[in-house]
């Protein structure tokens, strides 16, 4: 059964556990969704913004944010923030649902979307969505919306 894709709200009760999995997988962004989150540096709540939560049953197993791009420089740039897929259940299309619904949801608000990863993985799954590779500063991939 595929993942159900909705807005998040946090803080939400499966956060802990996907943030727990994440720290043990090595991986810093639920970490930092948490923390910007809980200090106010980033609530999603600028217009065009977005957290989402990819489900399984009642249980929360991904998440992915959706923001204005600070580094553009640019009002009509949305980035791709915190994508994280619990390890127990990756390559059963949650990433993929979970970019797929921040694409919707930034189709009306940003012309390209951009976002930043060091892994070939990454860079791979991003390719396969439509990601372009870009060498940029604060970006490696982009993606046009318009």
């Amino acid at each position: 059964m595929p993942p159900r894709i909705e807005p998040l709200a946090l803080p939400h009760p499966g956060l802990p556990a996907l943030l727990a999995d994440s720290l043990a997988d090595t991986q810093s962004m639920v970490r930092r969704l948490w923390k910007e989150w809980k200090n106010g540096g980033n609530r999603f709540a600028l217009p065009g913004e977005a957290l989402f939560g990819a489900f399984a049953g009642d249980t929360l197993v991904g998440v992915c944010g959706l923001n204005r791009d600070p580094y553009a420089g640019r009002p009509d740039v949305g980035r791709l923030r915190h994508l994280y897929v619990h390890r127990e259940h990756r390559r059963a299309g949650a990433g993929r649902a979970l970019v797929r619904r921040v694409f919707q949801a930034a189709q009306p608000h940003f012309a390209l979307l951009e976002l930043r990863t060091i892994t070939p993985e990454a860079d791979a799954f991003y390719r396969h969505l439509g990601f372009a590779p870009v060498n940029r500063t604060f970006a490696t991939h982009e993606l046009a919306l318009r």
